[in-house]
């Protein structure tokens, strides 16, 4: 059976650890990776003053907020074949999607960059590259406030994914990838 949000009730793994006040995954996850970057930024401006001070701890910070950041656009599309998109909502979500896609490439390169550097033993000594990694950073926070923008939209605005009371009789409901 398909609910109003399109998610079918099956019992499944996955289904079975997901609350059941969320439609999917997606809200759980989207979290993560915005946490993660302001900290990521953070141990980066540290690192400006004190360049020795958590060697390594940034570098795998951008590593987890990419992967956390990557969970998130993937559960995101799955999420979105399977709940009520209202039909004003479909550019937000469609920015939405494009917004995150561009932030998580953006964070492979910064992370791969980071990472190669820190294994190579490259030193970080150098008040203009740790500056650089502090812009870079803040570019890629900026992609993931802009991200996270247009999924508040979503959710705050258009209500995708909020589970609606009783969906007018002039809407019809189907269920997700049919006609």
């Amino acid at each position: 059976m398909v609910g109003i949000t399109g998610t079918s009730h099956s019992s499944s793994a996955i289904e079975s650890v997901i609350p059941s006040w969320a439609p999917n995954v997606h809200p759980l996850i989207v979290h993560f990776p915005i946490v993660l970057i302001v900290l990521a930024l953070a141990v980066d401006i540290s690192r400006v003053f004190r360049p020795r001070m958590l060697s390594g701890v940034v570098e795998w910070l951008y590593v987890l907020t990419t992967l956390a950041a990557g969970a998130a656009y993937v559960s995101g599309r799955v999420a979105a074949d399977n709940v009520f998109v209202p039909g004003m909502a479909h550019p937000i979500m469609e920015s939405h999607g494009t917004w995150s896609l561009v932030t998580v490439f953006s964070l492979l390169i910064l992370a791969g960059l980071r990472v190669t550097l820190f294994w190579r033993g490259t030193p970080d000594h150098h008040l203009a590259r740790r500056l650089l990694f502090v812009v870079l950073g803040g570019v890629v926070s900026f992609l993931m406030v802009q991200t996270a923008e247009r999924g508040a939209r979503l959710v705050f605005e258009q209500g995708v994914g909020v589970i609606p009371g009783p969906v007018p009789s002039s809407i019809e409901v189907t269920p997700p990838n049919q006609p």
